[in-house]
């Protein structure tokens, strides 16, 4: 992804370094992220989460705050409400030279910071968190054995993932007098709540409690066994995909390559350079992605392209099913459809022209709910057999493939 430099001054004066993430395309909409509690913009969960938005059209800003990384200014003199300030000086410098960041994104104190900050975007539609505390005053749990020297001495300089930081009261008294669950209350911004249960560092309920302060429309994502950094390329890569289908619904901003699309026929496959497999796959408006396990050095983010062709094979089988029930007025309550593939020796396929080598099986088992009689089910089942997918996989089929100049490629 192109990345540009892109600092700017805060309120303060004070110069603070940032990258802008840039898709290939003009973007659809603008994010802004705020890291966790003496990170930098350049940590994993960052630069991964930024990297997969601009696969899916997103542009992302991500800086340092004041005194962390290549900003200026002294990590003592930082408070919470500092930070909230520098991330507002951002989303201005943001809507001056560019566009204002319809989208807000924090991880972990930095998820607390967008909530607060929220407020004063008013062109940002949708917030997103992750592993973010409900009381900022949570994060002095890092130097808990210090807070009474900090308070009896002013400032201390203290330890945090291995480096040396210099805490002083005046962030104590900022975090204690933060009331961020009102602020949460009077978000009326679209919130999404990513968390794992098994956080080492903020736990589970900081999450519920965010949640139970907001309003509608907010949605909560379980991020089952990740760890607070999101220090697995997978995670990052998963909530990054999950926020942008999910703020699809929120920002309004499809670019004119998108809009374009959408009336087009056909499929558009591309990499999203996230991992060695993952395919971007476009159709009209909809987005998915595909991917192979890890197993096979992929992320396991998306289906794979055995399981994308199962996956039309069951669904056009569901649906060619339903149709004729209707149709007939059965009495089919439900139909699923289970699919497996694997390749087996020519010489088990009875049925088969080909006698020698491997040959491709595609098993499909299915279910029919409702007071169906033997006769009718029956029927059912010849009728599956008739359904386009299915047709075309035992049809001859001629793919024609021609090369294409990057220059007529649909771009994403």
């Amino acid at each position: 992804m192109p990345s540009e430099r892109f600092d700017f001054p805060n309120a303060e004066g004070l110069e603070l370094a940032g990258l802008l993430d840039l898709p290939m395309a003009e973007p659809r909409a603008y994010a802004l992220f705020a890291h966790c509690f003496t990170c930098g913009k350049d940590v994993h969960a960052a630069r991964r989460i930024a990297e997969a938005l601009t696969a899916l059209g997103i542009a992302v800003l991500r800086f340092d705050f004041t005194g962390l990384g290549a900003s200026e200014g002294e990590f003592a003199n930082t408070t919470f409400s500092s930070n909230v300030a520098d991330l507002v000086a951002a989303a201005d410098h943001l809507r001056r030279t560019r566009r204002a960041p319809a989208l807000l994104i924090g991880h972990s104190l930095g998820g607390a910071a967008v909530l607060a900050a929220a407020g004063d975007v008013p062109e940002a539609r949708a917030v997103a968190t992750i592993a973010a505390p409900c009381d900022p005053k949570h994060v002095t749990g890092l130097f808990r054995d210090h807070v009474d020297r900090i308070k009896a001495q002013g400032e201390v300089d203290v330890a945090l993932a291995g480096r040396p930081f210099r805490i002083r009261r005046e962030f104590l008294d900022d975090v204690a007098e933060q009331n961020l669950t009102q602020r949460i209350a009077e978000l009326r911004k679209a919130l999404l709540v990513f968390h794992s249960p098994v956080d080492e560092y903020v736990g589970i309920d900081n999450a519920s409690c965010i949640f139970l302060a907001a309003k509608h429309p907010k949605s909560f994502i379980s991020l089952d066994d990740a760890d607070h950094l999101l220090s697995r390329r997978g995670d990052a890569a998963y909530v990054a995909h999950v926020i942008a289908a999910w703020a699809e619904r929120y920002l309004d901003a499809r670019s004119p390559v998108m809009e374009g699309a959408s009336a087009g026929p056909g499929v558009s496959v591309s990499e999203t350079r996230e991992g060695k497999f993952q395919q971007l796959v476009q159709a009209g408006t909809h987005r998915i992605f595909s991917d192979e396990p890890t197993s096979m050095g992929g992320l396991d983010s998306g289906l794979s392209p055995y399981d994308l062709l199962l996956a039309s094979l069951g669904a056009c089988t569901a649906m060619t099913v339903r149709l004729y029930a209707e149709r007939k007025a059965l009495p089919l309550d439900r139909v699923s459809v289970h699919l497996t593939h694997a390749k087996i020796h020519a010489e088990d396929c009875e049925n088969c022209e080909t006698k020698e080598g491997k040959i491709d099986r595609i098993d499909r088992a299915i279910t029919f709910e409702g007071a169906l009689d033997d006769g009718q089910r029956q029927r059912l089942m010849e009728i599956a057999d008739k359904c386009p997918v299915h047709r075309t996989l035992t049809s001859e089929i001629d793919i024609r493939t021609v090369e294409r100049g990057p220059e007529a490629a649909v771009p994403l």
